[in-house]
């Protein structure tokens, strides 16, 4: 199959620090000869970020710019998203700095190489520089994506990674429900129970993490919330 573009879909709340050098980059990284598209949802932005957004979009006909009228999520901003997209390949890719635009080629290999349909950045599959940061973080990921794999049957080694590569035919195949965290659990239970099976690979990428301090949002209850999701996604569907 011959790929010519590449949608990345990127969420934002209260990124105003961080959304103008991530766009920076997303717009110089190394797509591999794809046509790049950058559809930006701002989920009801209360500093400066919706601005900083639409001057980036007059100065870039590649940027589309999206906004929800209120917070509803990572999930529904994803959504919003991809229901935009028009690449034959979707990525997501937060606001914030933790994840570098620098892998995208890495990321899309697999999929152009005609070996998958799906590629997830993975923090732990080894060979990359990581910022050290929460150690119960680190083992809540890891449970988490334990008990994400015993229900799909994958052998994922970070299922809430950010960095998320779909063949956009694909998602076309998905509804999505949840608008917090859960988007991480629903979209792999989904992707994995999707006939015929879908080509699932996972790449070592790098991983700046950043603290509370610096912004960083998720919290135990969206930890409770995707052991719910794991659970409802795979034996409700």
């Amino acid at each position: 199959m011959s790929f010519k573009s590449l949608s990345v879909v990127i969420p934002c709340f209260n990124e105003e620090a961080t959304i103008e050098a991530l766009v920076g980059r997303v717009l110089a990284a190394d797509t591999c000869g794809l046509e790049l598209e950058v559809v930006i949802v701002d989920d009801g932005s209360k500093d400066h970020s919706l601005e900083i957004i639409e001057g980036l979009g007059k100065d870039d006909s590649r940027i589309k710019m999206l906004k929800l009228d209120h917070n509803q999520g990572k999930g529904a901003a994803v959504s919003t998203g991809f229901d935009a997209a028009t690449g034959d390949i979707v990525i997501v890719q937060d606001a914030d700095l933790e994840y570098d635009p620098d892998e995208y080629a890495k990321l899309l290999q697999p999929i152009l190489s005609g070996k998958a349909d799906v590629v997830y950045g993975s923090r732990f599959r080894g060979f990359e520089s990581q910022r050290v940061l929460f150690f119960w973080h680190s083992v809540g990921n890891r449970f988490l994506t334990l008990l994400s794999n015993m229900m799909t049957d994958l052998s994922l080694t970070d299922m809430e990674t950010c960095y998320k590569v779909f063949r956009r035919e694909l998602l076309q195949q998905i509804t999505l429900n949840e608008p917090r965290f859960g988007f991480d659990p629903e979209i792999t239970a989904k992707v994995s129970h999707l006939k015929p099976t879908p080509r699932i690979f996972e790449v070592g990428i790098r991983y700046a993490g950043r603290t509370y301090d610096e912004g960083k949002k998720i919290g135990w209850q969206d930890g409770i919330r995707v052991i719910i999701c794991i659970i409802r996604y795979n034996l409700f569907r």
